[in-house]
């Protein structure tokens, strides 16, 4: 009886103990939740650039927003420049071009270009082994606000060598 006694002592110590490290009421825990999620959602939502009150994006004028390659070859690299003239009264810096995939490359000076002068953006589309349809987008964030450029076209497949490969398991000199 003894034994009993002391096992039931045991069992209802523990579980008391169990119980006393758990202080946080769930009022606590949901309100902390809930302070997780908002942080979370406002690290994940991305902050555009705020443009100075005197410029816009409409300051940063592209001669053409988009480009279309038309039929290519698959293999060498697809380029093309997009051009164009700062509309406003203070320089446009570009802070970066972010492409759609790794297939698009952009690139930039990180002068300023003065008002009344012209940009550059050049870009390359690399076509080995991307045989099909392709478009694709360039985000283009500058002091004055984002853009977004467009290329698009089709890779044709690079025809086969015409000479024959040799498969044949003898080594020739």
């Amino acid at each position: 009886m003894r034994k009993l006694f002391l096992s039931a002592s045991i069992v209802l110590m523990s579980c008391s103990a169990l119980m006393a490290q758990d202080k946080k009421s769930k009022k606590d825990k949901k309100k902390e939740k809930a302070q997780t999620e908002v942080a979370a959602a406002q690290l994940a939502a991305p902050v555009a650039p705020t443009p100075p009150a005197n410029q816009n994006a409409d300051d940063m004028s592209f001669a053409n927003a988009a480009h279309d390659f038309g039929v290519i070859p698959e293999g060498p690299d697809a380029n093309f420049v997009f051009t164009f003239v700062n509309k406003g009264k203070e320089p446009i810096v570009i802070q970066k071009a972010q492409p759609s995939c790794g297939c698009t490359v952009p690139s930039y000076s990180g002068e300023p270009v003065k008002p009344g002068e012209t940009g550059k953006i050049d870009v390359s589309y690399h076509t080995k082994g991307r045989v099909g349809a392709f478009n694709k987008s360039i985000t283009v964030t500058s002091n004055v606000g984002m853009k977004v450029l467009t290329i698009s076209g089709n890779v044709e497949k690079a025809p086969a060598s015409s000479v024959p490969e040799n498969n044949s398991m003898m080594k020739t000199n």
